[in-house]
């Protein structure tokens, strides 16, 4: 977390390029000093001057942007060339992730892939089921009797043969509860331990508890209402507030260039916590803007809809330049990988059961009309086509009962979305936040065991949907994937698997448009385009500092690209690692 001014150690070296002493910083920031910030290239993204060899900031704002001497006539200014062997580019915006994400570098990350913490720290991926062991046997080492160990990242799909369950994390300790949460967020694993702790035995009469041939329950619990059963361990993203979980939020987006994110699906907005967000986000030091939607139907939110709107509607008026609200957040189904979306005919390669809606779709009508009526932007969960199917029949209804326009109600996920359903969202006015980084994550194991090369060529329909005119961004819903845009944005513009496929050629976009999708597409369907997205005059001055042009890229080595820190606001932060 960038150190708030009044407390800068000017001896920690993520602030060498930002000022000499806090006091030299104070009186830049409080006054209305126009910096002219030369650079190698300014990108803007801004039509209509699409590049530049300098910014100017005024406070918190862009004053112009051009050449040194067309910035030189706006009267008296300051060069600042701390940029000028750096690219300036629109601070990046993350429309789907969840700042309480920060907390679980707190946990023992399992996963395949290799990963990076706000903090620098690499974990290495496990490979195996026994290298998931290992690691988890040496968390149990360093934690005290009685503590429960808790884990994230694990994806069963990347071991082929038998599925862990409660008999492997026992055979990490059968003494010590343990909980092991997916990294789709849709399921988790338990020990036996844990299961009798909790009181999960055969007789459990709940919707995704796992049982064995026997009835007895494996450990794996699929989907919010059996993960609830835990109740002495919370999932990945439920719990208390932390501010620590949104501090390290804080770094991670600094890290990767992202200004602006949408904390999507937030459940704290109704309680006193909202204040404790507010005093973070909105301090100077804090490097982000956070769009805070509330967690509404699904996934265990399912109040009263009609008084969480009328509140949400309340809490609107309330918004700040750093903490924006109005936003709400549902869900329809499950984890494609997790063999729990929504999936039209003809369904899984496997044939398994066809999914769980997290939402029923009465619940989900009476949801999604109350906060359509209240005035908010509604942003659905639909990782299969039948969810989206359900999405788009919902809104074609409530449209005609209650018309709005410029509602920019949006699919989120988006993945298996079908040409006709693209069509559907362009005429009732919606938006699509596809999640590209399946693509690469989850590619050869969608194409080969779960959906088939047909289906899965046409996941995350990126180019389809922009052929139509859908505007779409794209998104890494952290912690599930890493918060990281340009990675996001390559996985979209080559459509490469780990084997080494293209998975959908005739689905890949240009780097241009993928740039796009993670900056001023992104800001549009949070409805903060006029704000940010793009560099230009009036805008806030939220800036990504990178060591090369991504225009310049192929799409894999937008991925290679170092961001060296972030502008917002006209306050500087630099990246970690």
């Amino acid at each position: 977390m960038p150190t708030p001014l009044h407390h800068l150690n000017t001896s920690d070296p993520r602030f060498d390029d930002v000022a000499e002493t806090a006091e030299s910083w104070l009186p830049e920031m409080e006054s209305s000093e126009q910096v002219i910030y030369p650079a190698k290239l300014v990108r803007t993204l801004d039509p209509a001057r699409p590049s530049a060899e300098a910014i100017m900031v005024r406070g918190s704002r862009i004053r112009a942007i051009g050449s040194l001497d067309e910035l030189r006539a706006y009267g008296p200014s300051r060069i600042d060339d701390r940029y000028a062997d750096s690219v300036i580019f629109p601070g990046m915006v993350e429309a789907h992730a969840h700042a309480k994400s920060g907390g679980m570098w707190e946990q023992t990350y399992i996963g395949y892939y290799t990963r990076k913490g706000p903090d620098g720290k690499v974990w290495t991926g496990c490979k195996s089921i026994e290298e998931v062991q290992d690691r988890l046997r040496e968390a149990d080492s360093k934690l005290a009797d009685g503590e429960i160990l808790r884990a994230w990242g694990l994806d069963p799909i990347f071991f082929p043969g038998d599925r862990l369950d409660r008999t492997h994390l026992d055979e990490v300790s059968n003494t010590r509860p343990i909980f092991v949460m997916h990294q789709s967020g849709h399921l988790a694993t338990i020990n036996s331990e844990m299961l009798s702790q909790e009181g999960i035995d055969r007789d459990c009469p709940v919707e995704g508890v796992v049982k064995d041939s026997a009835g007895e329950p494996t450990g794996e619990l699929q989907e919010p209402p059996a993960i609830a059963l835990v109740k002495s361990a919370t999932s990945v993203l439920g719990g208390e507030f932390s501010a620590s979980a949104l501090q390290n939020f804080g770094a991670d987006a600094c890290n990767h260039g992202v200004t602006t994110a949408a904390d999507l699906g937030n459940p704290y907005l109704f309680t006193d916590d909202l204040e404790a967000h507010r005093e973070i986000i909105d301090d100077e030091s804090y490097p982000v803007r956070l769009s805070l939607f509330h967690r509404g139907g699904g996934m265990g939110g399912n109040g009263d809809a009609a008084d969480e709107a009328a509140r949400l509607a309340d809490l609107t008026n309330t918004s700040s330049d750093k903490v924006h609200l109005g936003g709400v957040k549902l869900f329809l189904d499950g984890s494609i990988q997790g063999f729990t979306a929504r999936l039209q005919d003809p369904g899984y390669i496997a044939g398994d059961d066809n999914g769980i809606w997290l939402s029923s779709p009465e619940q989900f009508y009476t949801a999604f009309l109350a906060y359509h009526a209240a005035g908010a932007l509604v942003h659905v969960h639909c990782n299969g086509d039948e969810a989206t199917e359900l999405y788009l029949d919902t809104v074609e209804q409530v449209l005609q009962e209650v018309p709005r326009w410029d509602h920019r109600h949006t699919v989120t996920h988006s993945q298996l979305s079908t040409p006709a359903q693209y069509r559907r969202m362009k005429a009732l006015g919606m938006c699509a936040n596809i999640f590209s980084n399946h693509i690469w994550y989850w590619g050869d194991q969608h194409r080969d065991l779960i959906l088939g090369p047909d289906r899965a060529e046409r996941m995350d329909a990126a180019a389809t949907a922009l052929r139509v005119g859908v505007p779409i961004s794209f998104h890494c819903d952290t912690p599930i994937t890493p918060l990281d845009p340009l990675a996001t944005a390559s996985y979209a513009a080559e459509r490469a698997t780990p084997s080494g496929r293209i998975l959908g050629e005739h689905e890949r976009i240009s780097v241009p448009d993928a740039l796009d999708a993670v900056t001023i597409g992104a800001a549009y369907m949070l409805k903060l385009d006029h704000l940010v997205g793009s560099l230009e005059s009036g805008k806030f001055a939220d800036f990504a500092i990178l060591d090369r042009d991504p225009y310049e890229c192929e799409p894999a080595e937008l991925r290679e690209i170092t961001v060296r820190g972030t502008v917002v606001a006209g306050r500087h932060f630099s990246a970690v690692g």
